[in-house]
């Protein structure tokens, strides 16, 4: 994995080159102290991890995620912060993991983890769902899914435009998409790039935190040990 650290502190980009030095398969492609100087390299340097800071001079951290958001192709982010605060944004923004400085060779390794596990999930150019919605067929990119439920006949496919159903079972798109969604309960199916997170219900139910819709579908207690692992560094 080709990692790029952006920091404005010296010494937390000699830590996090340090601590790199130590993992498997991982080239730092470079190190660089502020937000435009990131951008430039990714663009100069295509590498597949960005390790960001988020308080530095000029354009932030966030801000730095946000201009990346809308490339074709960006790298998977993790971000390395000393503030709790800003973690909820970066799992909107699709992060891969969110660490707290001082950065731990444990937690740094399961966020590699992570971010290579959605990067092979990450979709192709090109792949869809068809669907039929309001009387027309549609071709929904798999990066417009939110999340995908059954019932007794059809799936229904909620997208950034609506919902559309799909005469696939959830069973079969998993077979179409290998890696590409996480089951959460039997009649669900979340993308792992959108899936952010678990929260308690006040039922004491357990849903689902899903990047890009307020929904949240309930876990079953069946996977939810599964999901909880998937969430601490990608699937097994």
């Amino acid at each position: 994995m080709r990692v790029l650290i952006a920091d404005d502190e010296p010494l937390a980009r000699t830590r996090l080159a340090a601590l790199l030095r130590e993992c498997a398969e991982v080239d730092v492609v470079a190190s660089v102290a502020d937000g435009e100087a990131a951008l430039a390299a990714c663009a100069e340097l295509k590498p597949d991890l960005l390790l960001l800071d988020i308080a530095m001079p000029g354009l932030d951290g966030l801000g730095v995620a946000r201009r990346l958001a809308a490339l074709p192709a960006p790298p998977q982010l993790v971000f390395c912060t000393a503030y709790e605060e800003h973690a909820l944004a970066a799992y909107e923004l699709r992060a891969a993991d969110y660490l707290l400085k001082p950065v731990r060779i444990e937690r740094l390794r399961e966020a590699l983890a992570r971010a290579a596990a959605l990067q092979r999930s990450t979709p192709a150019a090109g792949e869809h769902l068809l669907a039929q919605m309001h009387g027309a067929a549609l071709r929904i990119p798999l990066h417009e899914v939110l999340y995908l439920t059954a019932d007794d006949k059809y799936v229904t496919v909620h997208h950034a435009a609506g919902d559309g159903l799909t005469e696939l079972s959830l069973k079969a798109i998993e077979d179409l998409f290998p890696a590409r969604f996480v089951r959460v309960h039997r009649g669900c199916l979340i993308p792992v790039e959108r899936l952010l997170g678990l929260k308690r219900d006040t039922d004491g139910s357990i849903r689902a935190l899903v990047a890009g819709t307020d929904a949240a579908p309930e876990v079953s207690r069946r996977n939810l040990a599964a999901v909880r692992r998937w969430l601490r560094g990608g699937r097994e």
